[in-house]
């Protein structure tokens, strides 16, 4: 029998049909090397920057030999330099009228806007670190907290990426927030407004929406969703982008997981939230809310191998 050879397959005649999908008229397809896009591996290698600055030692770097003044000026410089390369990309994706200029203009007034925010950030992180040791009892202290949970992590980059967001920065925001996503199975969108000591216990399968508000000292368990429940449209049915649509949760409330919270509504101060519920309706402050527990059955299995 004639042996087959090892030949390369030809994808050439595939090409055509395939070329036409792409409307590059309407400025739709620039992944294919027209126009730089920023890269998540980036955006990941950067999450992991600002929470070595935000906690240092935490990606453990050893750098005995420096002041801590140092060590925060270096690590500061470094994460700069490689957030503005991906700012440039998003500026330029987004509006192609940039100059190079001008890009480097723009995104230097964001980090620098950013820098300002970081003492705030920080102090908020803590708090949120606190927080979590302070609400599981498994918790043995603080610096287990900030190395393992993935609360800090995934609290670490949305605060940053929030105030991205806030100042109308292009992609790099939700692209922070998905990175957070795929490494701890936590899903909030970076418009989210979170405030401090903040505790998701857990965290896996928890999402959060772009309009929601959370105030002090909340704690939401694992599968919480704090969702829309519907998407208002214009007169045309194009969906109204920005509108308030997610939950306003107030201080002190805890939220038991896979919950369900629905819509724009407000959950009260001092609430809690029972496992399992679905809310569409706001919850007034100081209660508590629970679906009424299953009737359990037990009977004796007959005929059954001893």
């Amino acid at each position: 029998m004639e042996q087959c050879k090892d030949q390369q397959f030809d994808a050439s005649s595939y090409i055509e049909a395939f070329y036409r999908t792409f409307d590059r008229v309407a400025g739709d397809a620039n992944f294919h090397g027209l126009k730089p896009l920023p890269q998540m591996l980036s955006i990941g290698e950067i999450s992991n920057e600002f929470l070595e600055l935000m906690f240092p030692g935490r990606c453990g770097r050893d750098r005995a030999e420096l002041g801590l003044q140092e060590i925060l000026r270096a690590q500061m410089q470094d994460v700069c330099s490689q957030l503005k390369s991906q700012l440039l990309l998003a500026f330029r994706y987004d509006d192609p009228s940039l100059d190079e200029c001008d890009a480097h203009k723009k995104a230097d007034t964001a980090i620098g806007q950013l820098c300002a925010l970081l003492p705030e950030i920080r102090i908020k992180l803590k708090m949120d670190a606190k927080a979590a040791f302070d609400g599981d009892p498994a918790a043995r202290n603080i610096r287990e907290v900030i190395l393992s949970y993935p609360c800090i992590k995934t609290l670490t980059i949305h605060r940053i990426a929030h105030e991205l967001f806030k100042m109308d920065v292009p992609l790099i925001p939700r692209m922070f927030n998905e990175y957070a996503h795929k490494e701890t199975g936590i899903d909030i969108h970076p418009g989210a407004e979170i405030g401090a000591s903040f505790f998701i216990d857990h965290g896996t399968g928890v999402v959060i929406g772009e309009t929601t508000v959370i105030g002090n000292n909340v704690k939401l368990y694992q599968g919480v969703t704090l969702g829309a429940l519907s998407f208002p449209k214009d007169a045309c049915g194009s969906l109204i982008r920005g509108a308030k649509r997610h939950p306003s949760i107030e201080d002190n409330v805890t939220i038991y997981s896979n919950a369900t919270i629905l819509g724009d509504i407000t959950i009260g101060k001092n609430a809690v939230i029972g496992s399992n519920v679905w809310i569409k309706e706001s919850v007034a402050p100081n209660t508590m809310v629970t679906i009424q527990e299953p009737k359990i059955t037990v009977r004796e299995l007959r005929n059954r191998p001893s």
